[in-house]
């Protein structure tokens, strides 16, 4: 893999690529006029990363478009929680104000942006992604990317990206010591796909979740665990979630209370 800049790099964004390379243990060199397509060329896994000052781009191909981090339907979301409207996630996990949350697949850490909101200043969320690739686009995105609104942008800044295995993670942690455990884990039957789905579908742990996790999550969690899923999907059942179906969305929450 190889990590470089645009084709005018500042400081700041060689600072960025320096440190990147650094923590995925990756080739770090300057752009010099070359294309995505030849980067990929002499890659050797065609995966490029091209850090700018605004955000951090991966190439897998040169003629679909890369992955970087945006908060997308999470700011809508996060602006509605704004003007005191609800959100499901938020409804069903019980989250309050200093809540701790953990979120077990983070992701892009779209959900997890909408609990660190809704949690406040004086709670914490803790977003883990075993994938380091995934893990640091996402973490460089959080600490960087500008929503225009100074509120959203703290709530980003709080998540403390994890790049751990969810399961070594939760084994870990002592009993009743977070408020909400929540699993997006990617569905069984996907709801769409696009080219950016599909790389970052290509980036991610596509393992199912098993029992003995969810065992974890009920003993560390005080509060709930909770998990999305595609609203036909059978694992709620599987894993012991009463699913909470939503009209509005192929989506559903599952939910395992714990008081």
């Amino acid at each position: 893999m190889i990590i470089t800049t645009a084709p005018r790099p500042t400081p700041r964004s060689l600072e960025q690529a320096g440190k990147l390379a650094a923590e995925l243990q990756a080739d770090a060199r300057p752009r010099r006029g070359m294309s995505v397509r030849k980067l990929l060329e002499l890659s050797g896994d065609n995966r490029v990363i091209i850090v700018t000052d605004t955000e951090t781009r991966y190439y897998e191909h040169p003629e679909e478009p890369p992955l970087f981090f945006h908060p997308s339907m999470a700011f809508i979301r996060v602006k509605r929680l704004r003007k005191g409207e609800s959100d499901p996630l938020i409804g069903l996990s019980r989250c309050e104000p200093g809540d701790r949350i953990i979120d077990c697949t983070a992701g892009m850490a779209a959900d997890a942006l909408v609990f660190s909101y809704a949690a406040g200043e004086r709670g914490e969320v803790i977003a883990l992604e075993s994938e380091p690739v995934l893990c640091s686009l996402v973490r460089q995105g959080l600490r960087h990317y500008d929503t225009g609104l100074p509120d959203v942008n703290d709530a980003m800044r709080r998540i403390q990206m994890n790049c751990s295995n969810h399961a070594d993670y939760l084994a870990a942690q002592p009993d009743k010591s977070a408020d909400i455990v929540y699993f997006d884990p990617m569905f069984r039957q996907p709801i769409m796909e696009s080219a950016a789905i599909g790389a970052f579908r290509s980036l991610v742990n596509m393992d199912e979740l098993s029992l003995e996790v969810v065992e974890q999550a009920k003993r560390v969690a005080r509060k709930t665990v909770i998990m999305k899923e595609n609203g036909v999907s059978d694992e709620f059942m599987r894993l012991g979630f009463t699913r909470t179906q939503f009209n509005s969305s192929k989506i559903a929450y599952g939910v395992i209370t714990i008081d």
